[in-house]
């Protein structure tokens, strides 16, 4: 496998990974867990473009367009960031994002976004 097809792969498993992540979020309120302005109507805004912006990343990255690999590199930014955040909130105690399915999603965006920006990187430098 070449490194632009596992680059591909890797940024549609992470990309799902968040989007999964996402959904999750909405039963657990995360707005309110980052006291967001705007309750769920404005987490459902944001997710609407995330997804917009995740899917023309994935184009970027299936076209080899050099725009690709700064999408990628954001998205697996993205996935560290969010399991770290959260890494943050349950080590803290919060009630949320407790169940194995949730913990499961979150622990695996860290390893499969650290395979994407190793990727991304390889693929960027030829």
């Amino acid at each position: 496998m070449d490194l632009d097809n596992a680059a591909a792969i890797l940024y549609a498993i992470t990309f799902a990974l968040l989007m999964a992540h996402q959904a999750d979020s909405a039963y657990w309120r995360e707005w309110e867990l980052f006291r967001m302005p705007g309750g769920p109507q404005l987490n459902l805004a944001l997710n609407l473009l995330l997804l917009l912006a995740g899917l023309a990343g994935f184009a970027a990255v299936l076209e080899s367009h050099r725009a690709g690999n700064a999408f990628a590199l954001v998205l697996s930014a993205a996935g560290a960031f969010a399991f770290a955040i959260h890494f943050v909130f349950l080590a803290r105690g919060d009630h949320r994002f407790r169940l194995p399915a949730s913990i499961g999603v979150i622990v695996a965006l860290l390893p499969v976004s650290v395979a994407l920006a190793a990727v991304t990187l390889a693929a960027a430098r030829g």
